[in-house]
């Protein structure tokens, strides 16, 4: 098992966010690709994701979850992580990409031919309304996770 102590005498961190290794004096980890989002670092037969190394390394804590506040899972300088629960490190997900909707937490709801707000939060769906108009179902939306999700609010 990797430890703080095994970190710090192997590796330097570089506040750009990445790993360097004492012994070769070369950046650690693997290249970020559309298959793997996070960069990853074989140990001992097995691989690390990076940031967690990172934050292992300057805290000494090794959480069960890790949330990238700024989104981008690239960027692993310590001050972009935070000890998350899973339902605050789902708050803090981008929009879907393949979504039949422009805007987050709105989707259309065929039975209703409406669309509508819903926020989940710790495993429980709550709806905010249905609306004719997208973009007042956005207003709602967005008026809901900036009550409800703190400081792991993401609109986009």
């Amino acid at each position: 098992m990797v430890t703080q102590e095994y970190l710090k005498e192997h590796f330097l961190y570089a506040p750009e966010g990445f790993l360097i290794r004492k012994k070769t004096g070369k950046r650690a980890g693997s290249k970020i690709t559309n298959l793997h989002r996070y960069s990853r670092i074989n140990l001992f037969g097995r691989q690390y994701f990076v940031h967690r190394l990172i934050f292992l390394m300057l805290t000494g804590e090794v959480p069960t979850i890790l949330d990238h506040i700024n989104g981008d899972c690239a960027d692993n300088r310590i001050e972009n992580l935070r000890v998350a629960t899973q339902n605050q490190n789902c708050l803090n997900r981008r929009h879907h990409r393949n979504s039949a909707s422009p805007y987050k937490n709105v989707w259309w709801h065929k039975a209703t031919q409406k669309w509508c707000v819903r926020i989940t939060m710790n495993g429980v769906s709550k709806v905010f309304g249905y609306f004719d108009d997208i973009e007042f179902a956005d207003l709602v939306a967005v008026e809901a996770r900036e009550k409800f999700c703190g400081s792991f609010l993401r609109h986009a």
